[in-house]
């Protein structure tokens, strides 16, 4: 049976920490989530902008509310705005005996002061069971300066818990470590520790909110704060590991609460990418355009409207691909961006041209947008072959598809029979390989910036596919 862990903190609209980190933190970690808001808060991603405490009576009714029907595990305490709030939870704590886990939110990793008067939580402190605060805090609490290695962060922790008998939290998150170590300490010493390695990632808020709050969940599960605090690392590092697949906000954003049961991200990001873009391969065989190409019913207008915007796009996207030639770090991918822009010189285009009687003498804006966002990603190697992969994959996905579609006496049957070639599926899956291997090495903004790239090519070539059948468009020039 779910322990019912009631998590009393504020609330954090971004979503990424107090009361819903806690909730989510809560039930990732097998525990029935309930909640008393003491305070709202502007926030988001960059930090807070405004905190308004809920009066501190309300506090107290909820959690008379809560605590008369519902029978309690466990108890997390977070932020707690001011004296008031902090001394109408303590009256109510006097009541129950569960175990209480309390994070003293003082002063947020972004540096916000969230607690009015720090004496106000002494009522507090010996109360709980064990304390989970930051650095920072943990100084402030004793009036101390702040440290800056792990041997002096336990003593000060010990110190801390000695001071109020209970149990402490050291967290090593915050030292200039490429480790992240954590430890209890209780008033006679160091308990247990626990290493990691540190994580490369800026999206780490709502850290605290989340490992003190699988800490008591975990503690009303296993009844023994040791192996609770090894089980709520284990869960924050695995929250943090898949943090990068979160996108939310600019700012430092949030650990991904549910990533332990979520299906394991596949270890290939271009089949994720290729997964991340199905509506929209979806939305291309669906287009009028690719269902009466394949189906023969095409109007010649249309085909050469296509076939002319192509050709104007193949200028510039040989170009392209003479630019990732340039920048490409290795002789194997010069050779390959080279030799795809020869291609389209001496091959495609002239291909183009002999389907067409007259040669549009303009781009649409369909087009140039299209050019322009490739052109617009050109400083960066792996950012520029991440916009040029669809040109490949998705023309090979749509291009096998058409040439099963052929027959004789097809409309269109020499140029479906163009559409799939071994050669083709070939230089298709070399360039999935070379846009692998750059985002195995690059960091996680360049990765960020690859898979938007990658995106929004794929929008392009849907709106390409599509422009031969909009409204407005005059065939008098195709």
């Amino acid at each position: 049976m779910s322990p019912n862990i009631l998590s009393i903190a504020g609330s954090d609209p971004s979503g990424g920490a107090g009361i819903q980190a806690d909730l989510k933190t809560i039930g990732a970690n097998g525990g029935y989530g309930m909640c008393v808001i003491t305070a709202l808060t502007a926030q988001n991603t960059h930090g807070v902008d405004a905190v308004l405490p809920i009066d501190a009576q309300f506090v107290a009714k909820q959690l008379t509310s809560v605590s008369q029907d519902v029978h309690i595990d466990a108890v997390k305490i977070g932020m707690l705005a001011n004296s008031q709030i902090v001394a109408a939870v303590a009256a109510w704590l006097e009541t129950l005996s569960a175990p209480v886990v309390l994070d003293p939110v003082m002063i947020a990793t972004s540096g916000d002061r969230l607690l009015e008067t720090d004496s106000a939580l002494d009522a507090l402190l010996t109360r709980a069971d064990v304390l989970t605060p930051n650095t920072a805090e943990l100084a402030a609490l004793l009036g101390e300066e702040q440290v800056s290695n792990w041997e002096e962060l336990v003593a000060q922790s010990g110190r801390l818990a000695a001071k109020y008998s209970v149990l402490v939290v050291a967290k090593g998150g915050h030292l200039p470590s490429d480790r992240c170590p954590d430890a209890l300490v209780g008033p006679e010493g160091l308990i247990a520790s626990f290493d990691s390695q540190r994580l490369s990632t800026k999206n780490t808020h709502g850290t605290g909110c989340t490992l003190s709050s699988a800490l008591a969940t975990q503690y009303a599960l296993l009844g023994d704060w040791a192996a609770a605090l090894g089980a709520a690392k284990n869960y924050l590092h695995t929250a943090i590991a898949a943090a990068d697949e979160l996108k939310v906000g600019s700012g430092h954003g949030p650990v991904n609460h549910f990533a332990a049961l979520l299906p394991p991200v596949s270890s290939d990001p271009m089949a994720q990418w290729w997964r991340d873009i199905g509506q929209l391969r979806a939305g291309i065989d669906e287009l009028q355009f690719i269902i009466e190409l394949s189906a023969g019913t095409l109007e010649r207008e249309r085909f050469e409207y296509y076939l002319a915007q192509d050709a104007l796009y193949l200028q510039r996207y040989a170009q392209v691909l003479t630019q990732a030639s340039t920048l490409a770090p290795q002789i194997e991918a010069q050779r390959f961006w080279a030799k795809g822009a020869q291609g389209i010189l001496e091959g495609e285009l002239q291909l183009h041209r002999s389907e067409l009687r007259n040669l549009s003498p303009e781009p649409s804006d369909t087009t140039l947008n299209y050019v322009n966002h490739l052109s617009s990603c050109a400083g960066n190697y792996a950012e520029l072959i991440a916009a040029i992969l669809p040109c490949y994959w998705i023309y090979q996905d749509i291009g096998n598809r058409l040439s099963a579609a052929n027959h004789p006496g097809h409309r269109y049957e020499s140029w479906l029979s163009t559409y799939s070639s071994v050669e083709f599926d070939e230089a298709t899956a070399q360039a999935i390989n070379m846009v692998t291997e750059a985002w195995q090495l690059a960091d996680p903004t360049t990765r960020s910036r690859m898979w938007d790239a990658f995106r929004r090519s794929a929008e392009h070539e849907l709106s390409f596919f599509a422009q031969s059948h909009a409204q407005g468009v005059d065939f008098s020039t195709a």
